[in-house]
């Protein structure tokens, strides 16, 4: 298993939760005593246009650091997929997050949407036909369902459950019954039970990882990697980061 990570995601560029001080530092200190640390390069421009209008990317350009941060965030996810589809499970310890931009709009603290350009980049240049994105931020990832809405070959999945046990057996029961090239998660951690969502505990996403780990081994030689959303409590963030990673590696 391997992080992704730049240190320029320490840069505070908006006043949004997911851009707060300390965040990114909470997670590395947790994780990079155990996983090696690899650095990415920005996405080009050509990435980001395989999901997004010039429109849009136009707007982001106009918001100067957040334009320059989100380009290297793309590239984390990038780098992430590249990774995974060489047989090495991977992480993008990426910020700003992306499950709510969609081809021209974007909203929830996302401005590209990191996953879908990793995805699209796999699928552009023929290394992957299907691939599962499982989504497990306490909120829907509208802009990745609207980027990949058309596309069958791309499922989208996002649990939804007031229950612990049910929330994860619902991850299980779709993972059985699915098959892909690559499995990709988009890894919101703002579920946990000390952060907004108030419902999983970090246990649970260890076991989450399990479960992600036996699927990619099962169905799409071992191809797998994630990328982080949400998740806003920086005194769990990094403990509930290593247990997903934990259980994927």
């Amino acid at each position: 298993m391997k992080i992704i990570y730049h240190p320029r995601y320490e840069e505070v560029y908006s006043s949004d939760p997911a851009a707060k001080p300390g965040r990114m530092e909470a997670i590395l200190n947790e994780v990079s005593p155990h996983f090696e640390v690899v650095k990415p390069e920005p996405a080009s421009l050509d990435d980001i246009r395989l999901v997004h209008s010039d429109e849009h990317i136009e707007y982001v350009k106009r918001l100067g650091l957040t334009y320059e941060i989100a380009l290297l965030s793309a590239g984390g996810a990038i780098k992430a997929a590249e990774l995974a589809v060489d047989g090495e499970p991977s992480f993008g310890l990426i910020r700003p997050p992306g499950h709510h931009a969609s081809r021209d709009y974007c909203w929830g603290f996302c401005f590209f949407n990191n996953l879908a350009i990793s995805l699209a980049r796999l699928r552009k240049e023929k290394k992957i036909n299907r691939a599962i994105i499982l989504d497990i931020d306490l909120h829907f990832g509208d802009g990745t369902e609207n980027i990949f809405q058309n596309v069958p070959e791309v499922t989208y999945f996002h649990p939804e459950s007031h229950q612990r046990q049910t929330f994860v057996d619902s991850i299980s029961q779709f993972l059985a019954k699915s098959a892909a090239d690559v499995v990709a998660v988009s890894a919101g951690f703002d579920r946990h039970e000390h952060d907004w969502g108030g419902l999983l505990t970090t246990e649970d996403y260890e076991s989450i990882g399990r479960l992600v780990k036996g699927f990619a081994e099962r169905a799409c030689h071992g191809s797998r990697y994630g990328v982080l959303e949400g998740g806003y409590n920086h005194t769990v963030l990094g403990k509930n980061v290593k247990a997903l990673l934990d259980g994927m590696k």
